[in-house]
């Protein structure tokens, strides 16, 4: 095929890109499909602390997260099939399904607690992917710290929450 001396994305790599982006998509989507259920409903009769951000905030923050998680993964399946690649991308697969958990446990099961206990293995998991992925691509590290941010800030979020409805 198209070879290049370079890291430049090739005509052969898109059934790799298309692979990386279907985990965020899919976490995506069934994140939204459980949220779609107590959103409108359940969600705005919480009582929720100064602190949360409008409802507007949310969509365009968890693209652009989603975006930069499949590039990361992108780039990490860019550099072959080294154990070491393998062993980051399986942790980057579980918190991306602990990450579809939350919204199930949040907003499906309207759970703040279950939530908060699992959004912990969450953040662990997301730190442990950044450290795996650190090995490989300080890029591709580099691109999931604003996601370590934001469910760091959504933690506390989920504890205020949960706080004041108890």
């Amino acid at each position: 095929m198209y070879q290049t001396d370079n890291d430049t994305t090739r005509p052969d790599q898109l059934p790799t890109a298309l692979r990386a982006a279907l985990w965020p998509l899919a976490a995506a989507g069934i994140g939204s499909a459980a949220t779609q259920a107590g959103v409108k409903s359940w969600y705005p009769k919480l009582d929720k602390p100064e602190f949360n951000p409008p409802s507007w905030v949310f969509g365009p923050m968890w693209t652009t997260l989603y975006v930069l998680m499949g590039i990361a993964d992108f780039i990490i399946s860019q550099r072959g099939d080294s154990d070491e690649a393998e062993n980051a991308r399986t942790i980057y697969r579980v918190q991306m399904v602990l990450n579809a958990a939350w919204s199930v446990l949040f907003f499906g099961l309207r759970s703040p607690l279950a939530a908060l206990v699992e959004i912990v293995f969450l953040w662990v998991a997301i730190l442990l992917t950044i450290l795996a992925f650190a090995r490989i691509s300080k890029l591709a590290a580099l691109l999931l710290v604003p996601y370590l941010l934001w469910t760091s800030f959504a933690a506390v979020l989920n504890a205020s929450i949960w706080y004041k409805n108890r």
